[in-house]
C-alpha cells in the first residue's frame, strides 16, 4: 500500500485492492489459533485493550497454555512496516474482499490448520497456532503462497516446550535490544515515523552458540519427523528437547 504521514499519523492507502484485482497477493497474514501458549500475542493485545473477547470469538478470559475447544481465526496486515492486527471487517476492507471470498479464506485456513495438525502429530507436536498467506491468480481464484507448516509459520509445542522460532524470540525478549525495539515501535507510531528501525538505539546480540545449535537441530529433526523422511542428520526431537530443558534450567 502507498504510505503517507498526515497530522503525525501513518496512513496506509489500500485503495488499489478491489474485488476485481487479479494476480495479486492478499495483503494479510491469516492466522489460526488452536491454543494460547505462553507468549501468544493474544494476551498482550487483550491487556492493552486492542482486541476484545468478542473479536476473538471467546466467551471467557483465556489463560496461558489453554487449549481451545475450537480454533479461532485472527488476521493482521502483511505489507506494512510492522504487522498490525485488525478485526475481520477491516481486513475485508483492506484486501477488497467480497463476503464469499472472506468465507473461502476461512475455509482454506481451517483446511490448512487440519493438514498441519496431522503432519505435526507425526513428530509428537501440538499445533498451537500458525499463519498462511494467500494470493489471487489470473482468474481471481485463491492460491496458497509462501510456505506452509514450518517452524517459522507455526508455533508448535512438545510437552509444553516451544518448538519454533518462539525459542529464539524468548531469548531476545530478555535482552536490552528488545526493550529498545519496543520503545522504537511506540515512538514511531506516536511520532508518525515510517521507519521505526531508525529509532532503535541498539542491535540484537548474537544467539548463545549452544542455543543456536539446538534451534537448528529443532528445525532439522522436525522436518525429518513430520515427513517421516531423513532429510537431515539430526538427533531425535525428544533428545533435542531434553537438551534444551537442561540448557534453560542451567540458565535460570
Amino acid at each position: 500500500p502507498k504510505t503517507t504521514v498526515a497530522t503525525g499519523k501513518i496512513i496506509h492507502d489500500y485503495s488499489m485492492y478491489t474485488s476485481s484485482l487479479k494476480n495479486c497477493l492478499v495483503p494479510l497474514e491469516i492466522i489460526y489459533r488452536n491454543g494460547l501458549p505462553d507468549g501468544s500475542s493474544v494476551f498482550k493485545r487483550l491487556s492493552q485493550g486492542k482486541i476484545t473477547l468478542k473479536d476473538l470469538g471467546l466467551d471467557h478470559q483465556p489463560k496461558p497454555g489453554e487449549t481451545l475447544s475450537k480454533p479461532i481465526f485472527d488476521v493482521s496486515t502483511k505489507l506494512e512496516e510492522t504487522d498490525r492486527y485488525v478485526i475481520w471487517a477491516e481486513a475485508q476492507k483492506i484486501a477488497g474482499l467480497t463476503d464469499s471470498e472472506l468465507t473461502d479464506i476461512k475455509t482454506v485456513l481451517l483446511k490448512a490448520d487440519e493438514t498441519i495438525t496431522k503432519a505435526a502429530s507425526n513428530a509428537g507436536l501440538k499445533n498451537e497456532d500458525g499463519k498462511i498467506e494467500l494470493a489471487f491468480d489470473e482468474k481471481r481464484k485463491l492460491i496458497l503462497v509462501d510456505v506452509l507448516g514450518t517452524l517459522d509459520e507455526c508455533r508448535f509445542t512438545y510437552g509444553g516446550v516451544h518448538v519454533s522460532k518462539e525459542v529464539a524470540r524468548q531469548f531476545y525478549k530478555e535482552t536490552g535490544w528488545y526493550s529498545d525495539l519496543e520503545k522504537a515501535k511506540k515512538d514511531a507510531e506516536a511520532g508518525g515515523v515510517q521507519d521505526w528501525k531508525s529509532l532503535c538505539k541498539s542491535k540484537p546480540p548474537k544467539l548463545d552458540p549452544e542455543l543456536k545449535t539446538m534451534i537448528s537441530q529443532m528445525y532439522m529433526t522436525v522436518a525429518n519427523e513430520m515427513t517421516n523422511i531423513k532429510l537431515f542428520d539430526a538427533p531425535k526431537l525428544d533428545k533435542v528437547i531434553n537438551a534444551y530443558r537442561k540448557f534453560m534450567g542451567e540458565k535460570a
